[in-house]
């Protein structure tokens, strides 16, 4: 079935549809250039509202497993690939590419020259797509309002046991992370986004972590005097989104790059350690360089590429941000270092990152 993807630009790109398209799907367009990690970039709660363009010309290649999903669900609105291989040539393979999109209702767009597609992508920037059936698009695409909500979990649940004990406020978490602290020997809390601090200062945690999320974090600015109030009397590892709310609730800002990092091979330079690093990213929006002037934190990282902020640490409390993922999956498992250096600050009491 013949399907077209109109993006914001006035651009339109054909394709194969894998399946019928029930319906026009919106979304905003965005690319990944990672080779591998398809499944644990659908299922990543970050992507919510996403139409996710893969550069790598062939997708499904090793079909989709049980284990790595990032979680229950993909959160994608739509994916384009150039081709996507019918089967999943893996022992672990469950399901090919296709069945699982299938299975949620999720198109899959073929034989879209994906390279044009994401020149576009970096010339225009990331933008508003509409993928339907009709070679004419039908009206102008609107960004969803407020995605955190849809993805955040509804129930507060307690995993693992011993301690530390961590409150992981879920703005759209990853899998991976409650595992990075779980194999740690961690217990972890993981309570909805706009959880009150009373009822986190009830479950009286050794320290909290801000998850990673969808949308622009402006959007949360209600929530901006909760999360300070609770920064500042908790040690705090804050990843992705969680970073850009942590430096807004400082007072410093945000901005949205031209088209993102997304990808499993960022380099970020730790100016601690002297050296980079190769990280899995996935975001759209940084925060400014500029408005951290006059505020109690330092950068740590820098992205390589762009210059733009990876990571502040504040200069007289436990409070170590980060926009890139420690946790990877998919990616390098370089910068994992990370969770020690928080669980080390923890059991130690300092107040201040070596």
């Amino acid at each position: 079935m013949k399907a077209y993807l109109h993006v914001a630009s006035g651009k339109t790109f054909s394709g194969e549809l894998a399946a019928p398209l029930e319906q026009t799907v919106v979304g905003e367009v965005v690319f990944f250039t990672g080779m591998t990690g398809y499944q644990e970039v659908l299922t990543d709660p970050s992507y919510k509202n996403q139409v996710i363009v893969f550069t790598y010309p062939l997708i499904g290649n090793y079909g989709i497993n049980e284990d790595d999903f990032e979680s229950k669900r993909p959160h994608v609105e739509a994916v384009v690939v150039y081709e996507a291989s019918r089967e999943g040539f893996h022992y672990g393979a469950k399901y090919s590419l296709a069945e699982y999109l299938r299975h949620w209702n999720i198109p899959l767009l073929t034989h879209v020259d994906t390279r044009a597609l994401v020149k576009e992508i970096r010339t225009a920037g990331t933008m508003m797509a509409e993928l339907s059936a009709s070679p004419v698009p039908a009206a102008a695409a609107r960004e969803a309002a407020f995605p955190v909500r849809d993805v955040s979990t509804k129930t507060i649940e307690t995993y693992g046991h011993g301690g530390p004990h961590f409150v992981l406020i879920d703005f759209g978490c990853k899998k991976s992370i409650l595992q990075s602290l779980l194999s740690r020997g961690c217990r972890v809390t993981v309570v909805p986004y706009d959880t009150a601090p009373e009822t986190i200062e009830a479950l009286k945690p050794d320290g909290l972590v801000l998850s990673n999320g969808p949308g622009d974090p402006k959007q949360l600015g209600h929530q901006l005097p909760t999360i300070r109030q609770l920064i500042d009397r908790y040690p705090t590892l804050a990843i992705c989104l969680g970073h850009q709310l942590v430096a807004l609730a400082y007072g410093a800002d945000t901005e949205k790059l031209r088209f993102g990092h997304r990808g499993a091979n960022q380099p970020v330079w730790d100016a601690v350690k002297q050296k980079v690093v190769m990280t899995s990213q996935n975001h759209s929006y940084v925060v400014k360089e500029g408005s951290l002037a006059g505020k109690p934190f330092d950068i740590r990282f820098i992205n390589v590429n762009d210059g733009s902020v990876e990571g502040i640490v504040h200069r007289h409390k436990p409070i170590l941000s980060v926009q890139y993922h420690p946790e990877a999956h998919p990616g390098p498992q370089d910068t994992g270092y990370i969770f020690d250096e928080f669980l080390q600050t923890v059991a130690k009491g300092e107040n201040v990152y070596a």
